[in-house]
């Protein structure tokens, strides 16, 4: 993280998996392009909740050629480009230091491109995640925070995908961390009653544990 900035709960632990379910009418990827998504989604749980802290960087960084792989293969979807986001910003908050601050800026431009592509795609995830960046990542001019874009994203991210986990997950957070509690419980009660996605049951069980954890805070 970058010391003290990007990480209040710790970056690897906030950023990415965000509602993976596709937004209703949206076209079924391609069988190897959903197969690659499959595999990132399960890598990325095992490393974040199951690898020890200290040895999670540089299982994200081989994760993270993986990831562009996949990107490169199917370049016109926003899907890869939204998980190679998701490692990225991962691997910045695993690695912390001045470096995180670069795969950060990586990471908002591999969301931007989704977005660009298919901002719904998803279930949305680009929108958060990239909303999650902008409260997470330290304002000018060290980097490019901002409290009122990141609000903007994340409620983007809620109107997209209501009941998911992650952006209910986060937008509490995001509240939480402006002290706004009252406001944000709503939103950990709707993420812990998320309906579960399946094949993503670490992440999910994950998710919950942080959620419960908020709710908890300062009690």
């Amino acid at each position: 993280m970058i010391q003290n900035t990007l990480a209040r709960q710790g970056l690897a632990g906030m950023l990415a998996s965000l509602a993976i379910s596709f937004s209703a009418g949206a076209a079924a990827p391609a069988p190897d392009l959903d197969e690659g998504i499959r595999a990132l989604q399960t890598d990325w749980a095992t490393i974040q909740y199951a690898v020890p802290a200290d040895k999670r960087a540089a299982r994200f960084e081989a994760l993270s050629k993986q990831a562009h792989e996949l990107t490169a293969q199917f370049s016109g979807r926003a899907e890869p480009h939204i998980w190679e986001g998701i490692v990225l910003s991962s691997w910045a908050g695993a690695k912390g230091g001045l470096g995180a601050l670069g795969l950060a800026k990586q990471a908002k431009a591999e969301y931007e491109t989704a977005i660009a592509i298919d901002s719904k795609a998803l279930g949305g995830s680009a929108l958060n995640s990239l909303g999650v960046l902008y409260y997470k990542v330290p304002g000018w001019p060290v980097g490019f925070g901002d409290n009122k874009k990141a609000e903007e994203l994340l409620k983007q991210a809620l109107a997209v995908n209501p009941d998911g986990i992650d952006a209910n997950y986060f937008y509490a957070d995001y509240l939480m961390y402006r002290n706004r509690k009252v406001e944000a419980i709503p939103y950990l009660e709707k993420a812990l009653k998320a309906p579960p996605r399946p094949g993503r049951e670490t992440a999910d069980e994950g998710r919950r544990a942080e959620a419960r954890a908020l709710l908890n805070q300062d009690k």
